[in-house]
């Protein structure tokens, strides 16, 4: 099994033309970004992709945006969704990761809105991988676990960052069960959260060791799962991002490490952690 490595665009303002040597020097085989919404803009980025030979994972919201319209309904997002699937193929997309629905509705519309939203992929032949982030329908595990019960179909792309900040604490005790999300899990995004912020300032840091060994056991179960299912690759996305992810000083508002080389530092790693997966693996 092999893994594909793709960087986060958010946050990027350069081309693709000016940033492909740069990621594939540290062995990124793609990008990760949101779908453009017109048609002159997927134009120019599919041929940016084509001339780049950068592999494409699309990024759609439901609700407009990472912050869903909170007066939409659960028939807008799906609408939504199923014009943005139309575009994704046009761009070739290799997968599309989804940040779905609201936080805000009861489980009983979660439950209708992800079975029309897994019909809409199963329908154009795409695999639609649902965000756990907070904002969205995804934000709590519980929650999660719940819909998983009721449509065992669903695969998630894992952003376990969002979790630790919404539960405040690592999802570490014999209580907390995740082996049902899992399995299901099909695309991992490697930010590193704490149980007081979706990023840490650098996953490097020593004060921070505790919770990335945590997110990488999370990342090394969802490998052994796509080992055990005989898949030959995993994707995984870098996400380190700006937005008031990344730590800045007060007063002077610098940042606290560099962006780029956050994304560098954890694809480096997280190369030598599958490597080692692969090398002691059964």
């Amino acid at each position: 099994m092999q893994l594909e490595l793709f960087r986060t665009l958010w946050g990027v303002t350069s081309p693709l033309d000016e940033i492909t040597p740069k990621l594939k020097e540290v062995g990124f085989q793609g990008v990760e970004a949101r779908i453009p919404l017109t048609i002159e803009e997927r134009t120019v980025f599919k041929e940016g992709l084509k001339r780049n030979e950068l592999d494409y994972i699309a990024i759609l919201f439901t609700g407009g945006d990472v912050i869903p319209d909170q007066s939409e309904t659960p028939q807008q997002h799906l609408q939504r969704m199923a014009t943005l699937i139309e575009y994704a193929g046009e761009l070739e997309a290799k997968f599309i990761n989804v940040l779905p629905g609201n936080d805000r509705w009861p489980i009983s519309e979660q439950v209708d809105f992800f079975g029309h939203a897994q019909a809409l992929s199963d329908k154009a032949g795409i695999v639609c991988s649902f965000e756990t982030h907070r904002g969205t329908s995804l934000y709590s595990p519980w929650l999660t676990l719940d819909l998983i019960r009721q449509l065992p179909e669903l695969k998630f792309t894992m952003d376990i960052s969002h979790w630790i900040l919404v539960c405040e604490r690592l999802l570490n005790r014999p209580e907390d069960d995740l082996f049902e999300y899992l399995k299901r899990v099909f695309h991992i995004q490697a930010r590193v959260g704490y149980d007081q912020g979706a990023q840490v300032p650098h996953p490097a840091a020593p004060e921070y060791q505790e919770a990335l060994k945590f997110h990488q056991s999370l990342w090394e179960s969802v490998w052994q799962h796509h080992k055990d299912e005989g898949r030959t690759s995993t994707t995984m996305t870098t996400e380190f991002g700006p937005d008031g992810y990344l730590h800045h000083l007060p007063f002077t508002n610098v940042p606290v490490a560099d962006l780029w080389s956050l994304n560098d530092w954890i694809a480096t790693e997280e190369q030598a952690h599958f490597k080692h997966f692969i090398e002691n693996s059964v």
